[in-house]
């Protein structure tokens, strides 16, 4: 992907930032939005590097004295500095006066921007707006939204970068603008590669304001967790038997099956095709029929997750396909309306049908991970012994005086 499409502007016009626009390509662009009430300066913490967590003292006093900003040379800086350079050497040679002012003049820029972009990188605010689900394959926005809390300077091609753990940042967002005590909100699309936590760590807030001859830049810490869905292909299930396609194979509660749950006396307000003729006949008053409720059987659909001790490399492919094919078959059951129970060889589970939606159980897929083989004694054992505190924690009653406290008091 090009950099041009990683980047959207800070700044459009004012029928680009329409509201009557629904068309979500836009939802990418970046809008002006001024908050209802004043936010207060938080200034956020630097980023530490995942080594500072078990360093020696030596490593985080060298960690804690770093300097809290960052600063590179662009292609264009390193020119400026060359000339610099020989200006100044031919200026010490031949002391000539107009040399010399010529040498200030570049001294002096550099300084002006120098101020200018730490300027431009003071309060300011970074903060990210997950979507609710994320799938592999599925591109998703992602908002990143800029508040500068400074009262009378604004700030000025700020590029923010968001960092991921153990992944390449990639993604970035340029504003070209961002007035004081305002906010603007830009947006990237991401399609996740695999499922599983993509893990957010923080961000990196750049800018080349004034003259694009130096990158000035510095990292902040701000977590975030999304949740990346299993893909989901679909799928043609086999066509169910003839009693099953309404329903039926337990029979349970009132509802609006076939079979006959129960008889009543018939009230105001009951539908009067379900009066039962037979019976009304041979009282004064009309007996009404009610219905079973017809459910069917969960779809149980099992994942392996032990991954034998001899197995090679090709067993994290063949797994990630268990996953993909558990998710589509469960979505393509739920869609149809059957229950689904998605359980392992370890025994978690996990269930879901068209109340309470697929949610569950991709999540639940997303966060699937192979077990050793070596290792399951030791789940095991861990398991029982879980089981065997909750049931203690619930065999325990409580003590006198906790019933005592516990018991209304009535007046005499």
């Amino acid at each position: 992907m090009s950099s041009t499409e990683d980047r959207e502007r800070g700044s459009l016009p004012a029928h680009a930032r329409s509201p009557e626009r629904s068309d979500p390509v836009l939802r990418s662009s970046v809008r002006t939005s001024r908050p209802r009430r004043e936010r207060p300066p938080v200034e956020q913490r630097p980023l530490l590097p995942a080594r500072g967590e078990n360093a020696s003292r030596w490593t985080r006093l060298l960690l804690a004295l770093r300097p809290p900003r960052k600063l590179k040379f662009t292609r264009e800086g390193k020119y400026y500095l060359g000339i610099t350079l020989g200006v100044g050497f031919a200026a010490i040679n031949t002391g000539n006066n107009l040399l010399y002012l010529l040498l200030g003049m570049l001294l002096s820029l550099i300084v002006v921007s120098g101020v200018m972009s730490d300027l431009s990188l003071r309060h300011l605010t970074v903060t990210r707006r997950l979507p609710a689900r994320a799938q592999v394959g599925r591109a998703h926005l992602v908002e990143i939204e800029v508040y500068n809390h400074k009262k009378r300077v604004p700030s000025y091609a700020i590029e923010v970068e968001d960092l991921r753990a153990g992944q390449p940042a990639d993604k970035r967002c340029f504003f070209l603008k961002i007035s004081p005590s305002s906010a603007q909100v830009a947006a990237y699309r991401r399609t996740p590669a695999k499922r599983g936590r993509d893990r957010h760590t923080g961000f990196r807030i750049a800018t080349r304001f004034p003259f694009g001859l130096f990158e000035k830049s510095r990292e902040v810490e701000a977590e975030g967790d999304l949740i990346i869905y299993p893909a989901v292909d679909p799928v043609r299930l086999p066509v169910e038997e003839a009693g099953r396609r309404e329903g039926g194979a337990s029979l349970s509660g009132r509802g609006g099956g076939d079979e006959t749950f129960g008889l009543r006396p018939m009230r105001e307000g009951d539908d009067p095709r379900d009066i039962y003729w037979r019976k009304s006949t041979m009282r004064d008053q009309l007996v009404l029929r009610e219905r079973t409720r017809e459910t069917r059987p969960d779809v149980q659909i099992v994942v392996d997750t032990v991954r034998p001790a001899a197995e090679g490399d090709g067993f994290a492919q063949a797994f990630e396909r268990r996953i993909r094919e558990a998710a589509s078959r469960a979505v393509a059951h739920i869609k149809r309306g059957d229950g689904v129970v998605v359980a392992t060889t370890l025994g978690e589970r996990v269930r879901g049908d068209r109340t309470m939606g697929s949610d569950g159980i991709l999540r639940f897929l997303a966060l699937l991970e192979a077990v050793d083989e070596s290792r399951i004694p030791e789940i095991k054992a861990e398991r029982a012994a879980r089981a065997s505190q909750r049931k203690a924690a619930s065999s325990a009653g409580p003590t006198s005086g906790e019933r005592r406290a516990s018991s209304p008091r009535t007046a005499s």
